[in-house]
């Protein structure tokens, strides 16, 4: 192995048992990423050149997300990349993609994240692609994570109902667009579960124009399926991510304690004040391999040390808020 190499696997599991004994010292983590980062991302390295050295995490350059439809930031050697997972594309502005030369941080990401935020192992059926049948699916990696095999119903309505007739307290994990979908081959039938029993839904609905408020939804999730709000969970995750934020039924959206979110002003890139909107800037620092602070294209409303998801609005964000990817390229 290179001296490169070497450094990123060192690194790689000190974060790790950093993660397992409660990830206190979010600060100098950060800037040790960031650095380390700058250094082994050549591409990163650009971007941040002729930016104000950062004093804390908060000022650590965060690179927008549409960067990662044009260029691979990695910040390890190219020949390394096992997996590659890519964006759904439905934009029309190209995929983008995140290469990973190491899965270990994302599965323990994935499932400490899980965990800490309040769901249960164990119990989770999914209603999303196996990992087999979409291999660049980032979600569908993280669901292989938390669910056991035979447990996967993307699509399989019938065999669904019957597996959900027996199960004890089952953890529904899908996206919204598939949970509709399924509501309505349900049609006015009504399926009920014992005490405990939860949902957790992603991903929102890909551009099929089917949106609806978040309100109606979890109407359909009573309504159907008998569970209430507070039964209820989102959960917020990207491909260019290693890590989850979660909601419960209608609270806000918190992260665990090695990732922060960040609502900005699309102008000044400066925190907005609490209660109001801008746009959201997630820093992950078990995004080790690539870049750690990620500015979205999401807009969120600032709550605290979490925020309340509002979903991507393009049009509210000025061209002008970031570097371009072409200055990034230059």
């Amino acid at each position: 192995m290179t001296e490169r190499s070497n450094n990123y696997a060192a690194f790689e599991s000190e974060i790790s048992q950093w993660m397992a004994t409660g990830a206190t010292g979010f600060e100098e983590m950060a800037m040790r990423v960031f650095e380390f980062q700058r250094i082994a991302c050549p591409e990163y390295g650009r971007f941040c050149t002729g930016r104000p050295q950062p004093r804390d995490w908060r000022e650590i350059p965060a690179v927008p997300v549409e960067v990662f439809r044009r260029v691979a930031l990695r910040a390890f050697e190219a020949e390394r990349t096992i997996r590659i997972f890519r964006t759904s594309g439905t934009t029309g502005e190209g995929f983008g993609e995140h290469h990973f030369c190491s899965l270990s941080l994302y599965e323990q990401s994935a499932k400490l994240g899980w965990v800490r935020a309040g769901l249960p192992m164990g119990r989770v059926v999914a209603i999303i692609p196996t990992a087999a049948e979409c291999p660049h699916s980032s979600l569908s990696q993280m669901a292989s994570w938390l669910t056991a095999k035979g447990r996967f119903f993307f699509g399989e309505w019938e065999r669904l109902v019957g597996y959900l007739g027996s199960a004890d307290r089952p953890v529904l994990f899908g996206t919204a667009l598939a949970f509709l979908d399924f509501f309505e081959w349900l049609g006015q039938r009504r399926l009920s579960f014992p005490a405990g029993s939860l949902a957790v839904e992603t991903g929102g609905y890909k551009g099929s124009r089917r949106e609806m408020p978040k309100e109606v939804l979890y109407d359909l999730f009573e309504s159907k399926l008998g569970l209430p709000s507070d039964s209820v969970w989102n959960e917020y995750g990207m491909t260019e991510l290693s890590s989850q934020f979660y909601s419960r039924g209608f609270g806000v959206h918190s992260g665990p304690p090695w990732c922060r979110g960040r609502v900005v002003d699309p102008v000044s890139g400066s925190e907005v004040g609490e209660g109001q909107t801008g746009v959201l800037q997630i820093f992950d620092i078990a995004n080790l391999g690539s870049v750690s602070a990620i500015r979205t294209r999401d807009l969120a409303i600032r709550r605290g040390e979490g925020f309340d998801l509002l979903g991507r609005d393009p049009a509210a964000l000025p061209r002008g808020c970031s570097r371009s990817a072409e200055e990034m390229l230059s």
